[in-house]
């Protein structure tokens, strides 16, 4: 009897459970809270989470943007093509600081690693580089890479996952990297975290139907890095040279490039709102404060001294 109990116990503990749905709020329920969204390339954001991003800065939060490498074998041109470093660099430079204004952020903070190099990144030097950042911002949630997903192959993913997950804890610390206090800083502890991935454990639905557009703006200002940029207008072009015409792609270049982003750039954001009832969506491992047992049962059963 024992027996079977604890076996339907650890049964239903490895049942998923049901994603949460974080539906539009009404207001600004946040103003006051810092969000710190982090990347590692200038296109994660805008693929994975640019409309959760906007909704949460849209809804109060003041909102920053971090960028861990330069992009330095990005695409300069957005053709596809190998351009110079110093052409990769300042295009992808600009799409970011594009993507961060179109999204509400206050500022943008850049680490400069090289692109795919940071699995030769010192571990602890990343992370005390965003303990900094985060008590310096005093960030309240964080969005960023899973270090928790699967199938990710990516080593500046992982790495700046990792490093992300780390400082978060760190930075409430009163014992580590003191040296901080000195200049003024305080410790201050991340909160909440949404966390995005190829594969996500998906513990969170965000409805970003409101926030769709600036997804779609966000994406068309990756002009050199991204699988969007003016990919519609180029599609465009290709198909008039064979002597067609794709009606989604009709009017001008900035029309066919928003139809093009919309119709496939979003179709993942279409479908996995479409599962949830919603018209568009992004998923997340989503980590909050979690309950506080000692405290929630001081509120329970604290009297009055008599």
């Amino acid at each position: 009897m024992l027996r079977r109990h604890f076996l339907a116990q650890v049964t239903a503990l490895a049942q998923p459970a049901q994603p949460v749905i974080e539906r539009p709020a009404t207001g600004q329920p946040h103003r006051g809270k810092v969000l710190l969204a982090l990347q590692a390339h200038s296109d994660d954001i805008p693929l994975s989470s640019a409309g959760t991003v906007a909704k949460l800065i849209e809804e109060g939060y003041t909102g920053y943007l971090l960028r861990a490498t330069n992009d330095d074998m990005g695409d300069a041109s957005g053709l596809g093509t190998v351009g110079s470093i110093g052409d990769n660099v300042h295009g992808n430079e600009k799409d970011n600081a594009e993507v961060a204004r179109i999204l509400g952020c206050q500022k943008t903070f850049e680490l400069n690693y090289p692109n795919h190099r940071m699995g030769d990144t010192p571990l602890n030097e990343l992370i005390s580089r965003l303990i900094l950042i985060i008590r310096i911002i005093k960030a309240d949630t964080v969005v960023c890479w899973d270090p928790w997903a699967h199938d990710e192959e990516n080593p500046d993913h992982y790495m700046l996952a990792k490093g992300v997950e780390a400082a978060c804890w760190m930075a409430g610390r009163a014992h580590d990297y003191p040296e901080h206090f000195a200049a003024g800083l305080t410790p201050h502890t991340v909160t909440d975290k949404y966390y995005y991935a190829r594969r996500p454990e998906i513990t969170r639905i965000v409805d970003i139907s409101k926030q769709i557009d600036k997804k779609i703006e966000c994406n068309r200002a990756n002009v050199a890095k991204g699988p969007a940029g003016q990919l519609g207008r180029r599609l465009k072009a290709d198909l008039a040279k064979q002597g067609k015409r794709l009606p989604l792609l009709d009017g001008d270049d900035v029309t066919a490039d928003r139809n093009y982003i919309k119709e496939f750039v979003m179709r993942r954001s279409r479908e996995l709102g479409q599962k949830y009832g919603l018209e568009y969506a992004e998923a997340f491992h989503y980590i909050g404060p979690g309950a506080n047992y000692r405290d929630d049962y001081i509120k329970k059963n604290a009297v009055p001294l008599r």
